[in-house]
């Protein structure tokens, strides 16, 4: 027999215990695998009526085929295909920023924080941000105070620095990896007049940076005021714009709830918007003056309702508004007095005050959320939706963004969650890119309950000493509260066991029946609140008058007083009266 003829049995079991190659091996990445693991699950055939435009949604004779050929369609329009999720807080999203390269993104939540993310460093299996930083906290201890985040924003000019707008008087300037740059300074409360204060004097509601101008932005607060401010001057803002409601009962105030600065109409300066809480809507020239506004709707929306979401298109000849009166309205900067388009559309900022509104990068549509989790793409000259589609179904989507050059969508909702829309055919870069890689090995530090957040500093446990080896590494050299954390008692009085509550100290003037023996012994002249006065002070009325303390040192020489005698009759009629004189 030929060594040909014979058949060697082949076994699987063996084969896949066997390597297939020696030396260190790469992971590759099964990029077709990742993306279709991706691929939106309301996307599939038999829920595609649910992200179809609106208007073909009504025709029930359609086929299935047929709908899943215009559910094409529409994914090639606009990235929604895929999704990346994102969980990195723990409350609603309020607000998202990406840098003009789309590479680093940045969310603000209510939670106090600020997350980095890039997407550089991501892999389909280590999706988190990469830096945590509460921007209003003073000190790193549990009694500091912290504030939601409202708006958070880069420099469209410069984006190594960018605007944080917290729930507070003063807005932050922070550098690209999280540190503090600018923090404006606090107006002073006590005055009347908003145009003699140095900065805002109430909580500031949003902001946005200047267009063309790297150094300028401006910030709206409820002290009924925009104020315009250059970054290199935190001392006193660059202007002052006074908003002077007319609503009735207002003395003249109402809260800014949004403002948005873009190109001008004709093509030469810029537009500021402003939207307020007595249902007003103001427009100025951006390059100024603004003594005076350039055109004001009074009754834009609804009075006492939150207008949350405004935006200027890039050729800032239009206006979108979502108030909190349930609607959507257009606007034409050159007629600014009466809305083109009106449409029905549920807010959410009563609850959430930073829903936004925005255009897409080019302007062909209107991107928005719902209070259903839904997101909207709206046409821009009638406001019709042109799609509809779920993100977070149950959950208010909070707020959409659209990068222009990744070609990507990102939504913040109310669980806490940041979605990434994208369509590998149509986006670059992004979360396309993260997909494209290879998973990441799982490590320990994998698991952020064994690793130490860095923007939060080390411990004082955990320095090295000189020689290299760590001070906590010997027991015996420990103390015994190091060694024992939850036992015993801390310095303030509290239990170092967090199952146990804390028991404010007793002491006599903290019970409800004072120990009386104890005040009496330890307290001096506690027994004097008992007395009465005059009592106490009649006492000494004796010892005064035999010995004296203050008249003593003229007792001898002071002349003795000598009264008039009175007869008896006098003393019981009294001195006889003297005659009158007859006239």
């Amino acid at each position: 027999m030929d060594a040909d003829d014979i058949l060697i049995e082949q076994d699987d079991a063996l084969q896949q215990f066997m390597p297939n190659g020696f030396g260190k091996q790469t992971r590759k990445a099964n990029v077709a695998r990742q993306l279709e693991g991706s691929r939106r699950q309301h996307l599939t055939p038999n829920a595609a009526k649910d992200t179809l435009p609106v208007s073909r949604q009504d025709n029930n004779d359609a086929s299935n085929d047929d709908d899943t050929d215009e559910d094409s369609d529409a994914d090639d329009e606009f990235p929604i295909s895929h999704e990346l999720v994102l969980k990195t807080h723990e409350r609603p999203v309020t607000s998202i920023t990406l840098d003009l390269s789309g590479s680093r993104f940045i969310t603000g939540s209510t939670d106090c924080t600020l997350k980095f993310h890039d997407f550089s460093s991501m892999t389909p299996t280590t999706l988190r941000a990469f830096k945590s930083v509460d921007p209003t906290a003073t000190k790193m201890s549990a009694s500091s105070e912290t504030h939601p985040i409202h708006h958070v924003e880069f420099n469209p000019v410069s984006p190594s620095q960018m605007l944080v707008i917290s729930a507070t008087p003063q807005a932050k300037i922070l550098s690209r990896d999280g540190e503090m740059i600018t923090e404006f300074v606090k107006g002073d409360m006590y005055l009347r007049d908003m145009h003699n204060t140095k900065g805002h004097v109430s909580e500031i509601t949003t902001g946005t940076w200047h267009p063309a101008d790297r150094s300028i932005c401006v910030t709206a607060g409820t002290d009924s005021t925009l104020r315009i401010w250059d970054v290199n001057m935190k001392t006193k803002q660059k202007e002052v714009i006074v908003h002077k409601s007319r609503a009735a009962g207002s003395a003249g105030r109402t809260r800014m709830t949004a403002v948005r600065w873009g190109q001008s109409a004709n093509g030469h300066g810029t537009t500021l918007v402003a939207a307020a809480l007595d249902g007003s809507l103001v427009m100025w020239n951006g390059n100024g003056p603004y003594t005076r506004p350039t055109a004001e709707i009074r009754e834009a929306h609804q009075k006492d309702t939150w207008t949350g979401g405004i935006d200027l298109s890039a050729d800032g000849r239009t206006v979108v508004t979502r108030g909190g009166d349930n609607t959507i309205k257009l606007w034409d900067t050159r007629k600014f007095k009466q809305p083109v388009s009106t449409v029905e559309h549920l807010s959410t900022s009563d609850q959430y005050p930073s829903s936004s509104i925005r255009f897409s990068p080019t302007s062909t549509s209107i991107i928005t959320g719902s209070a259903t989790g839904h997101l909207h793409l709206l046409n821009p000259a009638t406001l019709k939706p042109e799609l509809v589609t779920p993100v977070t179904p149950g959950s208010p989507l909070i707020t959409a963004l659209w990068h222009p050059k990744l070609n990507q969508i990102l939504t913040g909702s109310a669980n806490a969650e940041v979605h990434v829309l994208y369509n590998p055919s149509i986006s670059t870069h992004g979360a396309a890119m993260v997909l494209t890689k290879a998973p990441k090995r799982r490590h320990i530090d994998d698991d952020p309950n064994l690793t130490t957040d860095l923007s939060q500093g080390l411990s004082g446990d955990s320095i090295a000493n000189p020689n290299g080896v760590l001070k906590g590494s010997d027991p015996a050299s420990t103390s015994y509260a190091a060694r024992h954390p939850q036992t015993g008692m801390t310095a303030s009085g509290r239990s170092r066991d967090p199952r146990r509550p804390h028991m404010p100290m007793t002491t006599p003037f903290a019970k409800s029946q004072p120990d009386e023996e104890h005040v009496r012994k330890n307290i001096p002249l506690s027994s004097m609140r008992d007395e009465d006065p005059r009592e106490a002070l009649l006492k000494y009325a004796e010892k005064a008058e035999k010995d004296p303390m203050f008249t003593n040192a003229w007792g001898q020489t002071q002349p003795k007083t000598i009264y008039a005698n009175l007869s008896d009759e006098e003393g019981e009629e009294g001195p006889e009266k003297k005659k009158a004189k007859k006239s």
